[in-house]
């Protein structure tokens, strides 16, 4: 594959590198943290090829990925790959990935190109068994099952809370349909499922749109998404050896031609370009703006990436910022970056908090909190509600809160009743007598006026302020 006879660089239609648009800390690049992904397939693509530890299909059909001829079923698992960890070897660097440092482990799980429960179990009961030996900190899940069924009769959902036990961060794709409940393993409760917005391939946010992912209640009563990270205008490359590929690479050299060598150009590759007959018989400026019309249409945005959407990008986007904290902070589990992402997240004014969870990923934001972070939780450890010898405990996390107060139903909402006191592990408890049975909403007072949900207790309703109600179920 010749890919040093023409231009890398970005052309007029190309939307911003990741870096940028999330204004990331480029310091850290995932160095030394080991990332798997479950997906349909992979092709062993120059922007990440030289950082893959480990290759597994579970269906047997692939045995080498770099003996591999591109077939359809590669082309989503290689766009999910280089959008977290690609270093832009193919466009000048430019379409970085934020962890393209990062170690990479690829497991395939479609079978003649179809997913199934069964291959996707296969898979996380491959990571499982595998995580110590590649030392995988992070897996990113940009697919789901078949069916919408609880936690207790799904075994996706079970694998998944495994390996976060086990101390794995798991991305999940909320989907892509907001006419459905998120299903597994999105609708697990300890995975970070992640829903998507628009930034119209602008920065001013005030621009910015909801994408049309999946959200609501899941069937155990769990809200998703947690978060929302980028799911338009995202960089992702051709898949290299197919028609589109040169298709791609023939209408950019065209495009990027200079005045004088356009028409030389034109006619030694407008046929590979496909480009439309009646072209030739145009004027040179007319021909310069309908192929740049072209590469528009076809959303390239340079000679070998387009522009994709979909929130199969934006779990790998949040899981390449997961990869930053880890390498920022590596004492961090799963708990911890859980907690960080959705304290350091802010939700889009004017867009129903159901639809986004903790609002938008703040990859600069979750880093400084990852490096300053001294207080460390075990999976399991860190929960609220909880009863125990007739007392409900509440908890909370937050090293910058100076004071924290429960308020609810059970208070007639009184903002300064219910004191949490700060242990010496650098969590805050707060705890009422048992409650009669039945449905009781609350949230956490911190610092006097700043009135938010429970982190720690997935299930909640809107409380017509454009956020939350956490929700406590008695009896």
């Amino acid at each position: 594959m010749d890919t040093h006879n023409h231009l890398h660089g970005q052309n007029n239609f190309a939307v911003i590198p990741t870096a940028e648009k999330l204004n990331a800390n480029t310091e850290f690049t995932g160095k030394g943290v080991t990332i798997a992904f479950l997906d349909s397939g992979f092709y062993p693509h120059p922007d990440f090829e030289s950082r893959i530890l480990k290759f597994h299909d579970v269906s047997g059909e692939e045995s080498m990925l770099n003996n591999v001829k591109p077939e359809s079923h590669h082309w989503h698992g290689t766009q999910t790959v280089t959008v977290c960890a690609g270093d832009g070897s193919l466009s000048d660097g430019i379409y970085r990935g934020l962890a393209s440092d990062a170690n990479l482990v690829l497991v395939k799980v479609s079978e003649s190109g179809r997913i199934s429960d069964d291959s996707i179990e296969k898979g996380l009961l491959w990571v499982i068994e595998n995580r110590q030996k590649f030392n995988i900190q992070i897996l990113n899940m940009s697919l789901g099952g078949d069916d919408d069924i609880p936690l207790n009769k799904s075994r996706i959902n079970k694998l998944a809370e495994e390996l976060i036990k086990l101390g794995v961060v798991l991305t999940v794709a909320a989907g892509n349909s907001e006419d459905v409940r998120p299903i597994p393993p999105a609708n697990c409760p300890s995975v970070i499922t992640v829903g998507g917005y628009s930034d119209e391939n602008q920065f001013e946010n005030n621009g910015f749109d909801l994408y049309h992912s999946t959200f609501g209640e899941t069937i155990d009563g769990i809200v998703k998404p947690e978060i929302v990270a980028p799911a338009m205008f995202v960089a992702a490359p051709i898949l290299p050896e197919t028609k589109d590929y040169i298709i791609a690479e023939k209408l950019s050299l065209i495009a990027n031609s200079p005045y004088y060598a356009f028409r030389k150009n034109f006619l030694a590759n407008w046929q590979e370009a496909k480009l439309p007959e009646f072209f030739l018989s145009t004027d040179i400026d007319t021909a310069m703006h309908l192929v740049g019309q072209e590469l528009k249409r076809s959303n390239i945005v340079a000679t070998h990436y387009k522009h994709v959407d979909g929130t199969s990008f934006a779990a790998p986007i949040a899981a390449s910022v997961v990869a930053q904290m880890l390498e920022a902070n590596p004492k961090l589990n799963s708990a911890d970056v859980k907690g960080i992402l959705v304290a350091t997240a802010s939700r889009l004014a004017n867009f129903p908090a159901i639809r986004q969870g903790f609002g938008v990923l703040n990859a600069n934001l979750a880093v400084k909190e990852a490096i300053t972070e001294v207080h460390f939780f075990e999976h399991g450890t860190l929960t609220s509600p909880f009863i125990i010898n007739d007392r409900i405990i509440f908890r909370h996390h937050n090293d910058s809160a100076q004071i924290v107060f429960l308020a609810g139903d059970f208070n007639d909402w009184n903002a300064s009743e219910i004191p949490f006191k700060l242990d010496r592990n650098g969590i805050r408890r707060a705890e009422i007598p048992m409650l009669e049975a039945g449905k009781y909403r609350y949230k956490f007072v911190v610092n006097g006026n700043n009135w938010i949900e429970d982190h720690l207790n997935g299930m909640k309703e809107d409380d017509g302020y454009g956020g939350f109600n956490s929700i406590l179920m008695i009896g």
